[in-house]
Formats: C-alpha cells, sequence, structure tokens
C-alpha cells in the first residue's frame, strides 16, 4: 500500500552499469542503421531498374521508400548522438564523484590526525626537548670543567711561562755557531778543520819570518 502511496524506493544507480546498458544501445542502433542503409541503396538499384523498364511509377514508390529509410536512418543518427552525449556527462559526472570522495577521504584522515595530535602535547613535547637540550649542554660543560688541582692554575701565570720558555729557545738558537759550508780540495785531499788551518796559517807565517832573516 505505501509502495503504491509513495512509489518504489529509488535504486542506487552505478555509473558502471549505465554507461555499459547506453554501449549496448548504442550498438543496437548502429546495427539498424546498417541495415536501413543498406535497404536504401537496394531502393536505389530498383529505382534504377524500373526506370532502365519504362516503369515509372514503380521506381517513384522505390524512391518513397528510400526517403523513409534515410528519415530513419537520420533519427538513429541522431539518438545514437544523445546516447554519445549522455555517455560524456555520465563518464564526467562519476570523474567528479571519485574526485570529491578522494577529497573528502582525505580530509577525513586530516582532520583525524589533527585530532590524534593535540596543539598542547605539542607545545609540551617541543618543551620536554627544549630541557632535555638544556640539561646535555649543562651536562657537557660539567664534563669540560678542569677537575682537582688542575682547576686552580692560574692561566696567565701558565702563559707569562711560556713565553720564558721560547725567549729562551731563540736566545740558544742565536748562540749557536752558524756552521760552515765543507771546503773541497783539489786533488782529493780531505778539507781541513778549523785547528788545522790556524795550524797550517802559523807554519806558514814562520817559515815567511825565516825568509825573512
Amino acid at each position: 500500500m505505501f509502495s503504491k502511496m509513495f512509489g518504489k524506493p529509488a535504486q542506487e544507480v552505478n555509473p558502471l552499469a549505465s554507461l555499459e546498458k547506453l554501449n549496448e544501445t548504442l550498438d543496437m542502433l548502429e546495427k539498424k542503421e546498417n541495415v536501413f542503409l543498406k535497404k536504401a541503396a537496394a531502393e536505389v538499384e530498383k529505382a534504377k531498374a524500373f526506370t532502365r523498364a519504362k516503369n515509372k511509377r514503380a521506381a517513384i514508390q522505390c524512391l518513397k521508400r528510400k526517403k523513409l529509410y534515410e528519415q530513419q536512418i537520420e533519427q538513429l543518427g541522431n539518438s545514437q548522438l544523445r546516447i554519445h552525449d549522455q555517455m560524456i556527462m555520465i563518464e564526467g559526472a562519476k570523474a567528479t564523484t571519485e574526485t570529491v570522495d578522494a577529497l573528502r577521504t582525505g580530509a577525513a584522515a586530516m582532520k583525524a590526525m589533527q585530532k590524534a595530535t593535540n596543539i598542547d602535547d605539542v607545545d609540551k613535547t617541543m618543551d620536554e626537548i627544549n630541557e632535555q637540550t638544556e640539561n646535555m649542554k649543562l651536562i657537557q660543560e660539567a664534563l669540560a670543567s678542569p677537575l682537582g688541582s688542575v682547576a686552580d692554575f692560574d692561566d696567565d701565570e701558565l702563559e707569562a711561562e711560556l713565553e720564558e720558555l721560547e725567549g729562551a729557545e731563540l736566545e740558544e738558537q742565536l748562540l749557536q755557531p752558524i756552521p760552515h759550508p765543507p771546503v773541497r780540495v783539489p786533488g782529493g785531499r780531505q778539507p781541513l778543520t778549523q785547528i788545522e788551518e790556524e795550524e797550517d796559517e802559523l807554519a806558514q807565517l814562520q817559515r815567511e819570518m825565516a825568509l825573512a832573516l
């Protein structure tokens, strides 16, 4: 009773099933169009035959039937055009629906993630991270500080002592004798030491004095 009053509940429309049904209808219309095209062509051939036979009345009847077939062909063409238009609209609506569904799913996922990640929890987590970072810095500074008697050393005193050592090292280097390069002696003789050179010079001087006497 209620179904008669309010009608049957609307059934859910499946876009894929609708497209499949439209495709089947389109194939059927194309087949009918081909049949009518063949019949129209056949009527033209009959009209030619009757014309050759001087049967004008029969030829005109053939042309009338050809016109009727052409009208059917035109109607079938219009029907195919409407079906193509409907298929394009359904495919576009299907793509739009899928896009909206995808956007809706993404929005729901973002909402769920935002619900799971409370801003207060984020602030609390960041405060804990900053606190741990500061504690780690304090620990590293404590480990780097000198322990025991090393902490009592005066840095200025140590630097002054270092300067004294550097000055003494420089003075010691200045007092060292400058090394002389080895003297090459012709004939394969070995170079004389400084003492031997002085002795040779003294002997030479003595010889010169003896000659002068």
